[in-house]
């Protein structure tokens, strides 16, 4: 693969694949804080209006593993310039939309084009940089524009919705698109891939991306619909035996999409499980502590991104300042516990935060938290590194997608359960006669509380499966 050889060259393609994982994590968030005036202006029904999140999150979710190893197979940097490109058409077509179905269709297309993308960024990062320090530092910023990403986009997507209009969140996304092509074409890494014939798996890539599609479809339907409920029951059970298919079929292909070995790797397939757990519970910080501001106290979408912006400060400092030379220093296993036992702390506080506008005051009560959020900025680049470690260059991308995909399925899951769990424990204690607001807090409560048993979990998992590798003495 020829690689970019001047620092400059380096830098600007990594600045390229930041500014496509900025518009991925921008667009999952951006748009949350805009779908009152969403359904407003179209006419959204409000079982119709969980699509505009939902039809992105379903093809995002189930076409990243495909899309990675598509681009091991054809090359990375087509993949990242055709997916981008569909990415940023499919933003203007949702910024005109002028009926539900076409803005759904093109938060649809939005989703594939993201995949395509973030699906090959990383293993694209790998090969730029070669050098254990450079590829930490380069991991580094990579996971900041993820880990930030979400507040920032809050921030903005009230700003831009306030000040003009809620189209205005897709339309954003044309000229960083249209720059990012631009910038890519002469940046990146060109490589020509290993040739479809090299894993040209039709029946695999077709169970994989149906077994996703399908048990993604099915979790975030679980809030409507039940856990317990024949619906959910049923596709959930018809997706895992799609996806036991596929595991069944790559290890007996000639030709598998996803060779199996790349989870002899102790480090990528205790990095993912990790990363599994440690996003399935941080949903509850993310989207949760978002709506106690709103509902509970009474906060407006551009105050709450505002007083989520010390997280995001603290965690791009620890990213872009610190994290790298910890992981070289005392390794990535030990950053991530470190920043791991942070979060936990996180989630801990939050399990006590006051139950009505009047109890709480933000500087006690919710600033503590969003400092310890620095532990994001330790825990996701150590947690990237391990993932990737692992993977031979002809798997980069497809460890790539891998690693995207267990993200947005532990995303998935924890919209599903915490979500559950936080809405039934409100209802009870409404029916107790508690007032809404504490009802309200006392559902968040429960979500933090099972979210920071998750993070203990992850916490053990990376404690006894990643081991620390053996070092050879020097002489």
């Amino acid at each position: 693969m020829a690689a970019p050889t001047t620092t400059r060259s380096r830098r600007l393609a990594l600045g390229v694949l930041a500014t496509g994982m900025l518009m991925t994590v921008l667009d999952g968030s951006i748009v949350t804080v805009a779908m009152p005036a969403i359904q407003s202006d179209l006419g959204f029904t409000p079982a119709g209006l969980s699509w505009v999140v939902n039809a992105y999150l379903i093809a995002f979710g189930s076409l990243l593993l495909l899309a990675g190893r598509l681009g091991d197979l054809i090359g990375r940097k087509r993949m990242f310039l055709a997916g981008t490109g569909l990415f940023t058409a499919a933003s203007l077509l949702a910024g005109a939309a002028a009926s539900p179905g076409v803005l759904i269709a093109a938060r649809f297309l939005q989703g594939i084009g993201s995949a395509m993308a973030s699906a090959v960024s990383l293993g694209i990062l790998v090969t730029l940089f070669a050098e254990p320090r450079e590829r930490a530092k380069a991991i580094a910023v990579f996971s900041f524009t993820g880990a930030a990403g979400a507040s920032i986009g809050q921030v903005l997507g009230g700003v831009l919705t306030d000040a003009l209009a809620w189209n205005w969140i897709f339309l954003i996304n044309l000229p960083i698109g249209i720059a990012a092509v631009l910038v890519a074409l002469p940046t990146l890494p060109g490589d020509r891939g290993l040739g479809l014939k090299a894993g040209a798996d039709t029946l695999g890539a077709l169970l994989v991306t149906s077994g996703l599609m399908l048990g993604i479809y099915t979790v975030v339907g679980v809030d409507q619909y039940g856990a317990a409920s024949a619906r959910t029951l049923g596709l959930g059970a018809l997706s895992l035996a799609l996806l036991a298919g596929f595991l069944v079929r790559q290890a007996t292909a000639q030709s598998p999409l996803m060779p199996l070995r790349i989870f002899r790797s102790r480090s990528v397939t205790g990095a993912n499980l990790v990363q599994m757990l440690m996003v399935a519970a941080l949903f509850s910080f993310q989207v949760l502590v978002a709506l106690y501001m709103q509902n509970v106290l009474g906060y407006g979408a551009a105050r709450t991104g505002l007083a989520m912006l010390p997280a995001a400060a603290v965690i791009g400092v620890v990213s872009l300042t610190v994290s790298a030379r910890l992981n070289a220093r005392f390794g990535e296993r030990r950053v991530l516990l470190a920043g791991i036992v942070l979060l936990i702390g996180v989630l801990g506080l939050l399990t006590r935060i006051p139950g009505s506008a009047g109890e709480a005051d933000y500087v006690t009560d919710l600033l503590p938290v969003m400092l310890l959020a620095a532990g994001f900025g330790l825990a996701l680049p150590a947690l990237t590194s391990l993932g990737m470690s692992g993977a031979k260059e002809e798997d980069a991308g497809l460890a790539s997608g891998l690693f995207n995909t267990t993200q947005q399925i532990g995303m998935a899951l924890g919209v599903a359960v915490l979500s559950t769990l936080a809405a039934s424990r409100t209802e009870s204690l409404a029916a107790a006669g508690r007032p809404v607001s504490e009802a309200l807090t006392g559902g968040y409560h429960l979500a933090f509380a099972v979210g920071a048993a998750l993070l203990v979990s992850a916490l053990v998992v990376a404690a006894t499966v990643l081991r620390r590798p053996s070092r050879t003495p020097a002489p």
